[in-house]
C-alpha cells in the first residue's frame, strides 16, 4: 500500500533538483514548478527570470513514505545543494533561485526546523534556507518537466547538474532507485 506524501523545496535552478530526485528510491513523480511570490495568476518562465514575482523555482515530489521519509527527503535536499548562499546557486542569482522548504503542515514544519539544526554543523556558513508554508503551486511549462532527461548533451546538464548528481550517488547511494 502507497503511503504517499507531498513535499515542496527550491534549491536554485529546478532542472537540477528535478534531477536529483528522479533517481531517489520511493519517489513516485518530482514536478518542476514555482512558488512563493505575489505576482497575480499562473506565471511564466520569463516572469521568474525576471525576479520580479518573487517566485522561487521549486519542485514538488511526491514519495512513499513507506520507502523514503520526508526527513530523508529533506537530508537529500540539503546536502545536494548549497543551503548558505542567500538568493544564488552557482552561477544562476536572483530571489527566484533561493533555498527554500514550503511545508505542507505543521509536522512537515516541525521535521524541516529539525532537519536544518541538526545539518547546521555541517557547513562552514550560515544555513539561510527559507522555511515557509506553501503558498499556491504552480506547474513549471511542459519544456521544464525532466529536463535533465530529455536534455542529457546540453551544456547544462553536463556542467551543472551532472556534478550534482554525482555528489547524490556518493553521499546517498542507499537511497538511490
Amino acid at each position: 500500500m502507497n503511503n504517499l506524501k507531498v513535499a515542496t523545496v527550491g534549491g536554485g535552478c529546478f532542472w537540477c533538483t528535478e534531477a536529483v530526485f528522479q533517481e531517489v528510491k520511493g519517489v513516485e513523480k518530482v514536478i518542476s514548478g514555482y512558488a512563493g511570490g505575489n505576482a497575480p495568476g499562473k506565471p511564466t518562465y520569463r516572469e521568474i527570470c525576471s525576479g520580479l514575482t518573487g517566485h522561487a523555482e521549486v519542485i514538488q515530489i511526491t514519495f512513499d513514505a513507506d520507502i523514503i521519509s520526508y526527513q530523508d527527503i529533506l537530508v537529500i535536499f540539503m546536502t545536494t545543494h548549497d543551503p548558505t548562499t542567500l538568493n544564488r546557486q552557482g552561477a544562476d542569482r536572483g530571489t527566484q533561485y533561493r533555498s527554500v522548504i514550503f511545508y505542507h503542515d505543521e509536522n512537515q514544519n516541525r521535521i524541516a526546523k529539525e532537519v536544518l539544526s541538526q545539518l547546521k554543523s555541517y557547513f562552514n556558513d550560515k544555513i539561510v534556507t527559507e522555511i515557509s508554508e506553501l503558498p499556491i503551486f504552480y506547474e513549471a511549462e511542459q519544456e521544464h518537466q525532466d529536463f535533465y532527461k530529455n536534455n542529457i548533451g546540453y551544456g547544462y546538464c553536463t556542467y551543472v547538474i551532472e556534478p550534482k548528481l554525482s555528489k547524490l550517488r556518493k553521499l546517498h547511494s542507499d537511497k538511490l532507485a
